[in-house]
């Protein structure tokens, strides 16, 4: 007993020194909220780590982007220690600037590849090397207005299928004279619709071996079709990011669909509706079929210029690999964790005063290891131009079928970038 003792005093000790090794400043690149979030988790490392400061720049989402790309161009010049990266745009860098990042792998992210689900990491990863951590995720859901619903006798608990939110909005159009409308669509802005929809089928704009376009498959026809039979049926608006934010504040839409992030979103234009919002999963494209998607997440890199490389790493291990961390910044600003041992911290059982006192965390991270895998690429912004365009068309008429649709959709994005139509 005595020599495990001393074995162990022996591990806390080293433990101990390795932290007060550490010392120097490490400097992040974020935005908004993302930003402030990670400032919440600074105290925490700095219980282990008294001698690094931690600096966040709040820059702004493009500029942080832009700056990125310019930093890697210029060969690593002018680059923080940690660099904020969106999912879908991540694979431009790995693409790019093979050489701006550091392979995380090589510093012990590949201990902690089974902690986070696998669609977090899709796009992290170029061959075997791991290049950023996975930080916030994007599952998506239902949020319902529960006042409207009940009005115009809607139960969510009904609603399992596409064809039953249909109905239901239907129900909603005929209780309150086409007035309120079941959700509002970004048509013609954005095809963020088309993107949930075509994740939850197994479907995106590419394979996961980032190898082909897969825009023409079964499950995205799938998808689409859905779009407009809501569209055909009137049961939804169009607007753009600030028109369905302005529905919600007004009234006009009684649900909203999008990843889990835009609770805050909801929370912060309409705090006035407080107790009046719940929350569902998104419909299945059939009965029995998968009711989980995701929109949006972000990682957190290295750039491989960091003077400070060990501290930086200590960083992301204390803010993204650890329930402590990540539920922080859940309660700080409401970004969703993509730790799964995060999902079963107390505070996600917790009911939510604002959301009808209805435990919405516990709703929403159930969902996370049901999430298909889908894969951005670095053409993601060139795919998603000529889907916005496309859909748009389709939706008024100008193809006869979605498989038609999606056919010139691929042979556009085939096209721009240079991949074969997958068959």
């Amino acid at each position: 007993m005595k020599k495990v003792m001393l074995s162990l005093s022996a591990l806390l000790l080293v433990g101990s020194a390795a932290a007060q090794d550490l010392s120097g400043t490490v400097t992040i690149w974020s935005w908004d909220a993302a930003a402030k979030a990670l400032e919440s988790t600074i105290p925490s490392f700095n219980k282990k780590y008294p001698n690094v400061k931690v600096k966040v720049e709040d820059l702004g989402n493009q500029n942080v982007y832009d700056r990125g790309l310019a930093g890697c161009a210029a060969g690593g010049q002018d680059m923080p220690d940690i660099y904020s990266i969106e999912n879908n745009e991540a694979e431009v860098f790995w693409a790019r600037f093979p050489d701006c990042f550091v392979d995380l792998n090589t510093k012990g992210a590949d201990k902690l590849v089974k902690n986070f689900p696998a669609f977090k990491w899709t796009e992290l990863m170029a061959g075997n090397k791991r290049y950023a951590m996975p930080w916030d995720s994007g599952p998506v859901v239902m949020f319902y207005r529960r006042d409207l619903y009940q009005q115009a006798g809607v139960n969510p608990a009904s609603i399992k299928t596409w064809e039953d939110f249909i109905a239901a909005g239907k129900k909603v159009n005929a209780k309150f004279n086409n007035n309120v409308k079941m959700a509002t669509v970004a048509n013609g802005q954005d095809d963020e619709w088309f993107r949930m929809l075509a994740n939850q089928n197994g479907c995106f704009y590419f394979d996961n071996a980032a190898k082909a376009v897969t825009v023409n498959q079964p499950g995205c026809v799938s998808a689409l079709n859905t779009i407009k039979k809501l569209y055909d049926a009137q049961v939804v608006a169009t607007g753009d990011w600030g028109g369905q934010i302005t529905n919600v504040k007004a009234g006009k839409t009684a649900s909203a669909m999008f990843g889990a992030w835009y609770e805050g979103t909801i929370r912060t234009n309409a705090p006035d509706q407080k107790g009046k919002w719940g929350v569902y999963l998104m419909p299945a494209s059939k009965a029995g079929g998968v009711r989980a998607s995701n929109l949006g997440g972000s990682a957190l890199a290295i750039p491989s210029s960091s003077k400070n490389q060990a501290a930086a790493y200590a960083f992301l291990e204390n803010a993204l690999a650890t329930a402590g961390g990540q539920v922080t910044m859940l309660k700080s600003q409401g970004l969703v964790p993509s730790l799964l041992s995060a999902t079963k911290d107390p505070y996600v059982k917790t009911a939510q005063p604002y959301w009808g006192n209805q435990a919405i965390w516990q709703t929403i991270l159930g969902t996370l290891g049901d999430v298909p895998q889908a894969r951005g690429t670095q053409y993601f912004q060139d795919a998603r131009q000529v889907m916005i365009v496309v859909q748009a068309d389709y939706i008024k008429g100008r193809y006869k079928t979605a498989k038609e649709a999606l056919d010139d959709a691929a042979k556009k994005i085939s096209s721009a970038t240079g991949l074969p139509v997958a068959k």
